[in-house]
């Protein structure tokens, strides 16, 4: 089966056995994914990562909380989890790199504080 990534989340689909007649349409891990749908605040999130990272050099790193702040300065936690989520979609872009402790980590599977930068 090929690797898919969900249109919403960013997350790796895991195949389930209950796909298999339709694997090829699969586009949402899960039915909350499918419900909430990319917004307008997510792809604003997508374009202030990208524009931080133009503005800084080559190896430099982001905070997603930046891009949130960015986006909406006074309710930015709220959009945290949707700022990672914005990395992790770019990340199925090939755009950028998600780091932890230096190291690139698999968007899916990445806990705690994270950085992002440019794809290399």
């Amino acid at each position: 089966m090929e690797e898919k990534s969900c249109a919403v989340c960013g997350r790796r689909i895991e195949w389930r056995r209950r796909w298999a007649d339709d694997w090829t349409e699969v586009r949402y891990c899960s039915a909350a994914c499918r419900r909430r749908g990319v917004r307008q605040v997510d792809r604003d999130l997508e374009a202030a990562i990208t524009e931080l990272l133009a503005r800084r050099a080559g190896g430099a790193t982001i905070c997603p909380s930046e891009a949130a702040r960015r986006v909406a300065p006074d309710g930015w936690r709220e959009l945290m989890e949707p700022a990672r989520m914005a990395a992790r979609r770019l990340v199925v872009a090939g755009r950028v790199e998600i780091v932890a402790r230096g190291a690139v980590v698999d968007p899916s599977t990445a806990k705690g504080p994270i950085r992002i930068r440019r794809a290399r």
